[in-house]
C-alpha cells in the first residue's frame, strides 16, 4: 500500500532516474554497464511500491553505486533517499545530518501515531532553522 511518504521517495527516485538517463545520453559513462545499471534501477522503481521492505537492500545497493560509479552527480542524489534506504547509504551523511533526519523521523512517527498530518518538507525546514531565536 502506497503512503504519501513512500510516494514522495518514489518521486525522488524518478527524478534521480532522469539525471542518470541524461548521463548516458551525454555519453559520460560506459554505455553497456550503464544500461544494465538502469535496468536494475528500473527494477527498484517497480518493486518498491509493491514491497517496500524487500526493496530496502536493493535501494541501498543502488544508491551507494550511484555515488561510487557516478561521482560527478553524487551531489545531486537527494539526501532524503540516503536516509530512506539507510544502511550503507548513511555512510555518505555527516553526523549533523543524521541527527536532523533522526529528529524528523521521530516527528513523523509521532504524527502517524496521533493520526495527524505530517508535511516532510515543512518539518525539515523547521528543524533546519538555527536555534538562536528560539530562546527569546
Amino acid at each position: 500500500m502506497a503512503t504519501p511518504h513512500l510516494d514522495y521517495h518514489l518521486q525522488l527516485l524518478h527524478h534521480l532516474r532522469t539525471i542518470l538517463a541524461a548521463l548516458g545520453e551525454a555519453e559520460q559513462v560506459p554505455e553497456e554497464s550503464h544500461a544494465l545499471f538502469l535496468e536494475r534501477y528500473d527494477e527498484l522503481l517497480t518493486l518498491l511500491p509493491q514491497d517496500p521492505l524487500q526493496s530496502q537492500y536493493l535501494g541501498q545497493d543502488l544508491l551507494c553505486q550511484v555515488i561510487q560509479r557516478y561521482p560527478q552527480i553524487a551531489h545531486l542524489v537527494p539526501r532524503d533517499l540516503l536516509w530512506f534506504f539507510g544502511g550503507d547509504c548513511l555512510h555518505f551523511m555527516p553526523d549533523e545530518e543524521l541527527d536532523l533526519y533522526q529528529r524528523l523521523e521521530e516527528r513523523r512517527y509521532e504524527a502517524e501515531q496521533n493520526d495527524e498530518p505530517f508535511d516532510w518538507h515543512q518539518e525539515k525546514q523547521l528543524l533546519s532553522m538555527p536555534d538562536d531565536g528560539a530562546n527569546h
